[in-house]
């Protein structure tokens, strides 16, 4: 008679650089159930908001994920602007959708890398990563940063890019999407990948939905959702649609990451064709007072942050909702029932950022 175990996963692990802990309870191969366990990394981030003020707790937001840092400090900022009422300029609404995508094509490209990597393909990991530090390269040019980027602020953006650098980028991307068609068809097309991801951890739409999910795992499941389409920066002078796959299984979950790289270069291209010259950022004086749920796509999916403001140089409250905390439900879900070889690709394709998830 089969015995139940209780196998713990986490929170090291040899290939997933994310301290997510798992309980499986498993019969021979197979797990029954997953039971997570965070707070591993908490580092009480949203506390600061009452020791640095409004201004400086920019710095603290970039600093909640090091993937979509700019991301975080941009949704902060938005928030923030919504209260005082500071309008934006266009050039760097431009900019705050150029230095998003970028965000976003090294985030994918990451995971794409780690992807590979859980699967055993070496080589399609480090050419992965090879085509991330392209894109690293130029945030790095454009922001002085490869990690933290430090150019959001309130009312605006601390730095610009100027045309030149600007045409050297769009042609770059261009090269850089004929390397990622390159890696993109072993991960669509090889018959060992299909086997590890066709069929696995499938996830219904509805259920998708019900859960919360959100990102490449609410649209891989054949949910059109994307928080881009709000219009929040710039986004709403661009034509795009979400990318959408119906499967719902591991590989639809990689076919939406990899087809949003391509999207991603698109919007940055459609975005230095339409950005014009002016002014990166508009003075703000005062304080905020009142409050405001700010809403952006982060590569994971949607995160929303909620201020609170009384009118000193100190906010209220600070809470963030993440988007890998929205997906660990689907994640629960999905793992039982299939064998314990499978579980590191099956939390592998939530992309799981625990640090944004624990702050």
């Amino acid at each position: 008679m089969s015995k139940k175990t209780i196998i713990p996963f986490g929170p090291q692990h040899p290939i997933l650089p994310e301290p997510i802990h798992l309980d499986l309870v498993v019969e021979d191969e197979k797990v029954l159930e997953a039971i997570p366990s965070i707070g591993f990394i908490h580092r009480g981030l949203e506390k600061l908001v009452e020791k640095k003020d409004f201004v400086d707790f920019v710095y603290v937001a970039e600093r909640i994920c090091g993937i979509c840092s700019f991301i975080h400090g941009m949704t902060y900022c938005m928030a923030i602007e919504e209260i005082m009422k500071v309008e934006v300029p266009a050039r760097a609404q431009y900019l705050r959708v150029i230095w998003s995508e970028l965000s976003r094509l090294h985030s994918h490209l990451l995971w794409l890398g780690l992807m590979a990597d859980g699967f055993g393909f070496e080589s399609l990991f480090m050419q992965s990563w090879r085509i991330r530090e392209l894109i690293l390269d130029i945030i790095e040019e454009t922001t002085g940063g490869r990690v933290i980027f430090g150019s959001a602020k309130i009312g605006g953006v601390r730095k610009d890019i100027d045309a030149k650098t600007l045409d050297d980028i769009v042609r770059k991307l261009d090269r850089y999407a004929a390397d990622i068609r390159e890696i993109a068809g072993v991960f669509l097309s090889d018959a060992s990948v299909q086997h590890r991801l066709k069929g696995v951890g499938v996830l219904s739409g509805a259920d998708a939905y019900a859960l919360g999910c959100v990102g490449p795992t609410l649209r891989a499941s054949g949910v059109a959702m994307d928080m881009r389409q709000l219009g929040y920066a710039a986004y709403k002078n661009i034509n795009f649609s979400p990318v959408v796959e119906t499967a719902g299984d591991c590989y639809a979950r990689c076919s939406v990451r990899i087809r949003e790289l391509y999207q991603s270069i698109d919007l940055i291209k459609q975005a230095a064709g339409q950005m014009e010259a002016g002014p990166l950022e508009v003075k703000v004086s005062g304080t905020p007072k009142g409050e405001f749920f700010a809403r952006t796509e982060q590569p994971r999916g949607e995160v929303v942050y909620y201020a609170k403001a009384d009118g000193t140089r100190f906010l209220q409250r600070l809470r963030v909702r993440t988007p890998t905390f929205a997906n660990i439900p689907a994640l629960v879900k999905v793992i039982p029932g299939h064998a314990l070889a499978d579980v590191p690709i099956l939390v592998l394709t939530i992309d799981p950022c625990i640090s944004c998830t624990e702050r």
